[in-house]
This record gives C-alpha cells, structure tokens and sequence, in this order.
C-alpha cells in the first residue's frame, strides 16, 4: 500500500488522462462557420471588448439552463445561441460556452458570423436580426452514399421531415425529431430526422424556413442516405441512424429580447476568489496500476474508437460550406429560381471526385475531348455503362470558380431540347467539376471548320442546327421562367448528339435579367472577340439582342463554312462580318455559300439565312429582330425580309482583335480605328 501522490509519473499520467477524456466529452461536434463583413480597417476594440462581454453574457444564459437566448449590445451588437431540442441542459451549457470562444478565433475581424455544432448554434451581428427569417448563408452536408435507387424521389426522406414540419411549427420549441420505420421485402428500414427553427420567429415563419430547405434537399441530396442543411434561422437533418439524445431536457420560458448597457473589457480574474482542494489517495499499487491502465484504454476507445465508429457515416459526408455558404447561398434560395412551382425541374446530383476520377480514367489525355477557355473537356463512363462529359475547371482562376456557380444554378433551372443537360457536379478538395449529358458528335466547330468532317453538314442538317440554335436562344430569352443572356454564343459552344441535332452549352457566363430588364452594364467583359456585339465590346452594354448578334456572325459561319476568328481575305475584307457585307451588297451573295453545299442546296434558301444573319448583326441593337422574329423568319418564306443596315466595323470601320480566345476580364482591350483615330475598348 502507498500513497499515489508519492509516485509523480502515476499522478501526471492520471491527470492529463482525466483532463483528456474530460476534453473529448466536453467538446461538442463542429460543423461549419461563416464569417462576413470583414473589415478592412483595423478591428475596432471598442466593438471587439463589447462583443466579449455580450458572449459571455449569452454563455452565462446557457449555464442557467436556457436553451435559446437572443440579446444585443446599446452599441448595436446582436447575438443569439440556439441548442438542439433534444440535449441535456449541461450539453448545451458546454456547447455554448465552446462556441462563444470558438466563433471570436474562427471570425477575429468579423462584424458578422454564425457557427454551427450538432448540439447548438450560435451567431452576432452589427445588424438586427431578430425577428427575422434568414436561410442565407447556408452550409450543406452529405454523405457520399446514394440509397439504393438514386434516381427515385425518395418518399421516405420526404414524407418524414415534411411531417416533422408540421409538427414542429406549432410546438413552443419550433423543434421536432422522430423516426419511421418502413417496411419492405428486403427488410425493415429505420430513418431518422430533425427540424427545428430559431425561437425569434413564430411558428409560420418557421415552416416556410424548413420549406425553402426541402426545396434545396430535394434538388440536391434526397439520393443521398443522409444529409443535413443549416441556414441562420432553421435547420434540418435526415439520417440512417440515430443521432439525438433520448431524454432532452425541458427549456425554460423564452425570455424577451434583451438589451446591455455599452459593455467595456471585461474584467480580469485575478480578484476572484478560488478554491483548491487536494485529494490525496492511497491505494495499492496493483490497483493504481488497473485503474490508469482502464483510464487510458477508456481514452483510446473514446478518442479512436468512436471516431472508427462514425468515419463509415460522417467522415464521408461531402461539406459544401464555401460552395454553398460563400458561393451559391443567395442563389440557391433565390425565390425566383427555386420557388414553389410546376415546371419541369431537372435533377442535378453530387458526383464524388473517385467516381469522376474512374470514370474517366483519372483525366488521362486519352479521354480528352477539347480544351475550354476554362478548363478542359474529358469523356467519362460510369459504372452502369452511361457516358458522360466532365469539364475541370481551372483550380486556380477566379473566372472558373464563377463559371461553375453559373453554370450549376442556371442550366440547374433550364430545361429544353436545344440546351446540353447538366448531370450533376462535384466540388472536392481542389477540383471543381460539371459532368454533362455526353454528345458523341462534340461541338459544332469540329465539324464546320473541317475539311473532311465539314461534308456530313449538308444542307438540311445546317439548316435544322440553325434552327435548334434560335429555339434554345428563344428559351432562354423569352420562355424560360429566367430570362438568360448567354454572353458567349459560337460554334464551339453548340455541341451535337448523334443526330446533328444541336444544343447549347456554356453558361458560365451568362447573366440572369429581371422580366422587365431590357439590358444592363458590366465591369466585366467576358465572351469571344468576333462574336460580341459592338455595345457590348466597346460601352460594356449587353441584352438579349447581344445574343443575337452572335448568332447573326455564326449563321454566317455555317452557311459560309468559313471561321469568323480566322478569317484570312484582305484583298476583300479585314473579318467575314465585312466580307459578307461587302458581297451582298455586290449582289454576289451566292459566293458566301460553302462550296461543299453549293451543288446540293437551295440558293434561294441559302441567301434568304445570309439576309438573315444580316439583319442581326445591324449595328444598332433595337434594329436586330428578336429570337423569336427570327424563328418566324427562318419558317417562313412569306414573310418579307427588310433591307439590313450597315453592321458595324464594315468598309471604313475595322476592328482588330485577338480573337484567339475567349476572355473574362475587367480590362479587356481591342484596337479600333476609324478615320486614323484609335480608342480603346475598356471596361
């Protein structure tokens, strides 16, 4: 028998042991955490002291069993914690308290920020927001697991946390969390769910806040086997296995909001008064020995053992905080995108970079399709035998990481025969993937500006691609329920299926206008030289009528056979925009025509597409018929085709670009000169 005090090595070991294992159960489960409104001047102390003072009070409010409290600074600082429904009161008290000290080092110059746990919430912010229902910023987490039949609705994720919905809005707590079990013929299925809001906004308020989260669920995971999104003002989660406590504690009455007095540092400990008790033990040192050897395995099974247990479910969930927090927050609860509506909405689904990675050969250049302006092309197969086509973007440009938020939340919306469908998309570690529909015949531009390819685009297969392209421009002008300018229309971005019918991609450029916006600004110039528009290239305008300025210069291109950015005949003219100009007005139109199709078309048909393509590339946009003039004019003959005016940069008027590439700049710069005086297009 001896004292274990005697023995300094048991005793060390006893204690980090003890405070370890004291550590792990105290802390709670992170998340996420948003921080916004940084400030670019030095972090103000005088707010920093008050935020410190205002946490600290909110952790006390935990410590006397509160599981919701909202409160806010005399210097207009508001904050609120929220612990989940179904914790113990001293699991809250932890969390809060860990999240207190945790959202100040996560956020140090943040005037606004929100941190999520699985036990509790807690956010602040220079501006109220009590009262309020916000679901932006929202962070979204899967698990990489499909259910069985991914491509179902799953009725039972659904039908459990809509149910949950109901229930929960009408309940004090705004908190509701259940489980169903389903029975098959394979078995029994048990899935789990919670909802549960802010106790700042009424029960209302809060089923239209889960509702605007199921309406993101049902786009995004309901393939998925388990998935949670959080939002500031609610939050909801769906698993295959059980993750709540069973026996949450009751809260005490929600206080009203309350208002401190201008808080200033917060005082110091070292007045406080403490007490120290020292416990002196003596055992037997064979028991000693057991009890530190149980401690520590305890600790290995606590620490290892558990996260063993959980890496098979939650270290294989996919979060998309930045993606959906920082980067498709406002977009994917945008009303006018994801409302309540009954079109036709396209699935999109998570593809996980090793699924991507095997199909297509882990991007080796034999499955390379073509280079972008944003990254390259390959193609891909997956397990069940379909063909994909998966763009990487760039890791590094700022440009790619915009393209692939355009081009998710548009084409997510769009659906039409004349539109390239979008599979799904992955964003993981430093890849940033779209995988489409796979079109066996690539782009346009492979075969027009071929000359062997070039001879299987006879005449009625011109002209139906011609036509695909106006009636998928008419959609997105003018009959989807977005109205899209697609800033970047030419032959390398129309691909076609195994039929030559044709379909528009690339959208990372394009822009959304409101039903009565006629056209807007931007500081922005993206698109490709020798296809925009001249207010768009030199006063930074763009509208629906830039759009069919494009397709003007690529009606061109197919009647002609001829590539706009190579054009090579300055003994006629500088560009094809000119060239063409110049010989209708010769009356010699007839030698535009591709003399791969002069002996086998329609002349009349023929020169009917080049008046056309005239009449949209006119310089002035209100002079450009609409997409769905031309659709008329393109279908019938009797219509009779006004005489064009001059198109710009023609006979006494060049442009020279660098039409090598496309561009997304804020500085894009073109050489034009008229009457030897230059001016530079700049934005």
């Amino acid at each position: 028998m001896f004292s274990l005090h005697n023995s300094r090595a048991f005793l060390l070991i006893l204690s980090a042991v003890c405070a370890l294992t004291s550590s792990i159960h105290s802390q709670p489960t992170y998340n996420d955490h948003i921080c916004l409104d940084q400030s670019n001047e030095t972090y103000n102390t005088y707010y920093q002291s008050n935020l410190t003072v205002l946490l600290k009070s909110l952790s006390s409010k935990a410590s006397q069993n509160y599981s919701f409290y909202n409160e806010s600074s005399s210097i207009g600082i508001y904050a609120l914690f929220l612990c989940r429904g179904d914790v113990s009161n001293s699991t809250c008290q932890s969390c809060v308290s860990y999240a207190t000290r945790n959202i100040t080092t996560q956020c140090p110059s943040n005037k606004t920020a929100i941190i999520w746990f699985d036990q509790c919430m807690l956010r602040y912010s220079d501006v109220n927001f009590f009262g309020q229902t916000q679901i932006s910023p929202m962070s979204l987490m899967y698990n990489t697991q499909n259910t069985t039949t991914p491509e179902l609705t799953n009725f039972y994720a659904l039908g459990l946390l809509y149910d949950l919905i109901d229930r929960a809005k009408v309940t004090d707590m705004l908190f509701k969390s259940d489980s169903q079990t389903v029975q098959l013929s394979d078995g029994s299925k048990i899935s789990y769910g919670l909802v549960q809001c802010t106790r700042d906004i009424d029960g209302p308020s809060c089923g239209q806040c889960l509702s605007n989260l199921m309406d993101t669920a049902e786009t995004c995971c309901q393939a998925k086997i388990g998935w949670r999104i959080l939002s500031p003002s609610c939050f909801l989660r769906y698993e295959n296995y059980s993750f709540t406590e069973q026996s949450p504690a009751k809260p005490l009455p929600l206080p009203p909001a309350q208002s401190m007095p201008a808080a200033t540092l917060p005082p110091t400990v070292n007045g406080e008064k403490k007490a120290t008790k020292i416990v002196i033990i003596t055992i037997s040192s064979v028991a000693s020995i057991a009890i530190v050897a149980a401690l520590l395995g305890f600790w290995y099974y606590s620490s290892f053992g558990r996260r063993k247990r959980q890496d098979g479910i939650i270290s294989q969930e996919i979060s998309l905080r930045h993606n959906l927090a920082g980067l498709f927050s406002i977009h994917l609860m945008d009303s006018s995108i994801y409302g309540n509506d009954n079109d036709n909405r396209g699935e999109i689904y998570y593809f996980n970079l090793i699924t991507v990675l095997a199909a297509t050969n882990n991007f080796s250049d034999a499955n390379k399709l073509g280079e972008g302006g944003f990254g390259p092309v390959y193609k891909g197969k997956l397990i069940n035998g379909k063909e994909i086509a998966v763009k990487r973007l760039s890791m590094k440009s700022k440009q790619g990481l915009e393209e692939f938020k355009n081009e998710v939340i548009l084409i997510a919306k769009l659906q039409h025969k004349n539109l390239v469908r979008l599979l799904g998309c992955c964003l993981e570690e430093d890849e940033k993937l779209l995988v489409y529909e796979y079109m066996a015949n690539t782009s346009l531009d492979a075969f027009l500006f071929d000359l062997d390819k070039c001879k299987v685009l006879n005449w009625a297969k011109r002209t139906n691609i011609v036509n695909g392209i106006a009636k998928g421009l008419q959609y997105l002008h003018e009959d989807s329920r977005l109205k899209i300018i697609h800033r970047d229309m030419k032959a390398s971005n129309v691909l076609l299926d195994d039929e030559m019918n044709p379909k528009i991609s690339d959208f990372g450029t394009a822009r959304i206008f409101g039903s009565n916006q006629i056209q807007a600004n931007t500081i922005k110039i993206v698109g490709t030289y020798g296809y925009m528009a001249p207010e768009y290239a030199m006063e930074d305008l763009f509208s629906i009528k830039s759009d069919v300025y494009s397709f003007g210069i690529l009606m061109m291109e197919i009647v002609s056979g001829k590539k706009n950015s190579d054009f090579n005949h300055l003994e006629h003219a500088h560009s094809l925009l000119s060239y063409v100009w110049q010989l209708w007005n010769e009356g010699k139109g007839v030698e535009l025509i591709d003399q791969t199709i002069i002996d086998t078309c329609p002349i009349s048909e023929a020169l009917r597409l080049i008046h056309i393509a005239l009449l949209c590339v006119q310089e002035d946009p209100n002079d450009r018929p609409t997409m769905s003039r031309v659709i008329l004019m393109l279908a019938s003959k009797s219509i009779n085709l006004p005489q064009p005016s001059a198109p710009p940069f023609s006979a006494d008027r060049l442009i020279i670009f660098d039409q090598s590439s496309t561009i997304a700049t804020g500085t894009a710069t073109g050489l034009v000169t008229s009457d030897q005086s230059s001016t530079s297009a700049s934005s």
